[in-house]
């Protein structure tokens, strides 16, 4: 049994190599229809990171994970994700460049006509050629490394919320992606129960070698699990950094977000600061 829960990968691709870009975004615009939501985006995202995607509802932090998973074209620039440039257009190459990399959505999107293990067990059928009784295997081994052994025949619906989201969580490591893409993983979920799955999302993270990159707005996540944060303000990427770096900084917009006062309180507050500094 111990085999059988061992990662497969169906035709693998080379893997990046340590110290390599996992994302590189170059001049990116992106949007729908006619209106633009993001516009001269620049990042790049380096192996083994937890990133945090951060800002208000409606910045554009939802669409620029969407453009690094492939959901959405870019309308100018480039997106480079695993050293493949998006669109790809090839299906099989299409489908071998999925099979790296892993999602959580915002709201589980388990289906729930399905028990936990056949959700689980979906990437492994669709992206390889094993069977069922071996793909239901492979997903029981997944729901133990999240804390839900003998849970695999319930229903999704039989599960509380917190469960819910280790189960999307073990279809999302299904094949072990080199990247993991996250959407609000822990909205919804008290304090006590988030913090578990940011904990899980870590140890994850770690134990498997991906990289992580995540839209929240939970300050508990962005400040305990990150290691770097890109902050969209309007459509554009306005700081990068560490944390803890952002917490204290006196740029109005970034000390608004972290300690949740409004824009015109913080450029107050952040004026009197340097007054004492030039003091």
């Amino acid at each position: 049994m111990q085999g059988i829960a061992q990662p497969y990968h169906a035709a693998p691709a080379p893997r990046v190599q340590p110290g390599d870009e996992v994302i590189r975004i170059s001049g990116m615009s992106a949007g729908y229809e006619e209106k633009v939501v993001l516009s001269d985006i620049d990042l790049e995202v380096r192996r083994g990171e937890v990133l945090a995607l951060i800002g208000q509802s409606g910045c554009g932090k939802s669409t620029l994970l969407r453009c690094i998973a492939g959901l959405l074209e870019p309308l100018d620039g480039d997106v480079v994700v695993l050293g493949r440039r998006l669109p790809v257009r090839d299906e099989s190459e299409r489908r071998k460049l999925l099979a790296r990399m892993g999602m959580v959505f915002q709201q589980n999107a388990l289906l729930g006509s399905m028990t936990v293990a056949e959700n689980v067990a979906l990437p492994v059928l669709e992206h390889t050629s094993l069977g069922h009784e071996i793909s239901r295997q492979l997903a029981l081994g997944k729901l133990v490394q999240v804390g839900l052994d003998g849970w695999g025949d319930k229903l999704p619906a039989q599960l509380s919320g917190g469960m819910q989201k280790r189960a999307a969580l073990a279809r999302s490591i299904a094949l072990e992606p080199e990247l993991l893409l996250c959407d609000e993983p822990i909205a919804g979920l008290d304090p006590v129960v988030a913090s578990g799955i940011d904990r899980l999302i870590t140890s994850l993270a770690h134990r498997l070698g991906m990289t992580v990159v995540m839209v929240t707005h939970e300050l508990a996540s962005i400040q305990t699990i990150v290691s770097r944060a890109v902050l969209v303000v309007d459509g554009r990427i306005h700081a990068v950094g560490h944390p803890t770096e952002l917490a204290r900084s006196t740029d109005p917009k970034v000390h608004a977000f972290f300690h949740r006062v409004p824009p015109d309180e913080a450029a107050a507050g952040s004026s009197v600061i340097e007054k004492l500094e030039e003091s």
